[in-house]
């Protein structure tokens, strides 16, 4: 067993709550630029004088329409301005936040709002409302309860943010602080439900200690990051999601103007008007976007010229990882010549992509390919990867600009105690790990070991303290022959090639290991134009020798990492899409493994007959 520890570097008193980090901004300097929101005309900047005032209305409102300190409000949108502003009023008025994914079911919301006592909704739109609505209509789970529906966006009609603030008008700044202060780090400020590979989705309890504990210490952690000068950010997860709402606090706790992107198909269009500093991102980005630099490439007739300059990015990012690690010099003079001269012709190209001023980019969410990570950090693009779940308010590891593994999800964050068990489940204790599971003594007594957090993902520790992750207890293979099998390093593999969207190892107690992959749309499209060959469908490329002989070339690939017995002896091409929509991808885009498998059964069976 070993563990590893950072110590605490910011104390806040017992007594205060996520709101005092708001307030103290506003002592700092009322004017500054705190958000920034999307116009017909490009970007206004919101101070924090104006967000405060919006937030104070939305919470008078609210104490007029009945909410009780302690009382639950879920919110149910995509990723907007507004979802910050009712957010901080829900909490200014003393209630608990209940985030509900824009891509909920009807079924998912009904338990949701049982689960959580949730009644009062806001939602985005009206389709939202009109969902909420048909659920309050036919629900059992739910009886007679009167669930008020508050819309967010600008046309809606009553009840809205405006008849809300409204109403609240005659509240005293003196109840207002009443209902503002009640809470404590100990208590609970937000019930977010895990987005639930399996089974239904758990909620948990985050507190006012958790978001604002990690916020004040994250922000001395990576202060190259986060107290630059004119540091800003772009938002494009799910604030439904818990790694979003944390460094949305980290981000107001730095005093960083953050702006919302609706989705990750806007978000490269909006990373031109935006410029930030630097982004969180999930993977797939980096994906897509490599995807697109060796795509315009290949039109230009400057194939050679990319891959040269994709493997001189590699090979200087991966001698300056040596170099951190003791084994190695750094960058050659020849590598340091080639690497100059693409960073005068390529790499600023790619850095224009995200903006053109962004220093750092942190990835989380899922695992990112580290052939991907040495390419961007090579090309100028640093990426520091992290490692957390709902359960630790997001991140509990990280790489730093000054302590970088790539490979590696870095060292603990301040505050955090990570330790690897015997059969090598990583177990963290510390200031992000959650209250517990909201009434279900049942998962908590299981969640729990010696103060420990279970978290279900396997991994190692090695002597400098930072944390690898190998793979997922509940995903082993276990071969009929009796091998153990982690699917994930072979399924990353994979999926760098550019026309794969996902990769799905399996062979739990069959005679070998398989595969299902689909096809991604854009890369798809790209490859065919490259191969200079006619377009074609999903289906026809299925069919295709062309494209499985490509694709068996990425299954060989992945398969030089792992012995015989665990290599991928066969696959079958999917022309079905995985989605969250579909069922296959929770909305931070992760794998739900248990489901591909369930509605692929017929593939998976004639990969073996």
């Amino acid at each position: 067993m070993r563990e590893a520890s950072t110590e605490l570097l910011v104390e806040l008193d017992q007594d205060s709550n996520v709101t005092d980090l708001l307030l103290g901004q506003h002592a700092k300097d009322p004017s500054h630029a705190i958000y920034a929101r999307k116009g017909p005309n490009g970007w206004v900047d919101i101070p924090v004088q104006q967000f405060l005032d919006k937030v104070v209305a939305l919470a008078k409102g609210l104490i007029a329409g009945g909410l009780a300190p302690g009382d639950t409000v879920a919110v149910m949108s995509g990723t907007r301005y507004e979802w910050t502003l009712v957010d901080f009023a829900i909490w200014f008025a003393g209630g608990v936040t209940v985030p509900v994914y824009e891509t909920s079911s009807a079924s998912q919301v009904e338990w949701i709002l049982h689960d959580s006592g949730a009644r009062r909704v806001f939602v985005e739109d009206p389709a939202k409302a009109e969902l909420v609505a048909g659920v309050l209509a036919q629900s059992e789970l739910l009886g007679d309860a009167v669930v008020t529906v508050v819309r967010m966006d600008d046309d809606g009609g009553a009840p809205n943010l405006a008849s809300l603030a409204a109403a609240g008008a005659g509240v005293t700044d003196s109840e207002l602080e009443r209902h503002r202060s009640t809470a404590g780090l100990a208590d609970v400020a937000s019930l977010v439900y895990t987005s639930g590979t399996t089974g239904k989705p758990k909620g948990c309890e985050i507190t006012h200690g958790n978001f604002a504990l990690v916020a004040t210490n994250i922000v001395g952690f990576l202060p190259e990051i986060l107290r630059q000068e004119g540091a800003r950010t772009l938002m494009f997860l799910p604030l439904a999601h818990v790694l979003a709402r944390a460094v949305q606090v980290v981000c107001l706790s730095a005093g960083v103007t953050l702006g919302h992107t609706a989705s990750a198909a806007q978000l490269l269009e909006d990373l031109a008007t935006f410029k930030p500093t630097f982004l969180l991102v999930v993977p797939r980005i980096f994906e897509k976007v490599y995807a697109g630099a060796a795509h315009k490439a290949a039109l230009a007739g400057k194939e050679r010229l990319f891959a040269a300059a994709s493997a001189v990015a590699i090979n200087y990012s991966r001698a300056l990882d040596a170099e951190a690690r003791g084994k190695g010099n750094g960058p050659g003079l020849m590598l340091r010549a080639k690497h100059s001269v693409f960073d005068r012709l390529l790499y600023p190209k790619l850095r224009q992509a995200f903006g053109g001023q962004v220093k750092y980019t942190v990835s989380g969410a899922s695992p990112l390919s580290s052939n991907d990570a040495h390419f961007f950090r090579g090309a100028g693009i640093p990426v520091l990867e992290g490692y957390g779940l709902t359960e630790t308010t997001a991140p509990c590891t990280a790489n730093t600009p000054s302590r970088t593994k790539v490979g590696t999800v870095g060292i603990p964050v301040p505050g955090t105690t990570v330790r690897v068990a015997d059969d090598g489940e990583i177990l963290v204790k510390g200031i992000g790990v959650f209250k517990g599971y909201h009434a279900n003594e049942a998962a908590n007594a299981e969640a729990f070991v010696d103060g420990f957090f279970r978290t279900g993902d396997l991994g190692s520790l090695d002597e400098d303290g930072f944390l690898t992750i190998t793979g997922r207890k509940k995903d082993l293979l276990v071969t009929a022959g009796g091998k153990n099998v982690a699917p994930g390093p072979l399924e990353e593999k994979i999926r760098e090639h550019q026309l794969v969207a996902q990769a799905v190892v399996v062979g739990d107690g069959r005679p070998f290991v398989s595969a299902l992959v689909n096809l991604d749309p854009e890369g798809l499209e790209n490859w065919c134009s490259a191969q200079r060959i006619p377009l074609l469908g999903l289906a026809e490329a299925t069919a295709d020798t062309r494209v499985r002989e490509a694709v068996q070339g990425a299954v060989d690939q992945a398969n030089l990492l792992v012995s015989k017995a665990e290599s991928i002896r066969s696959f079958v091409l999917l022309d079905a899409d995985f989605t969250v929509e579909s069922g296959h991808l929770t909305p931070s885009l992760k794998l739900k493994r248990a489901a591909v498998v369930r509605d692929f059964e017929a593939h998976i069976n004639g990969l073996y007959s």
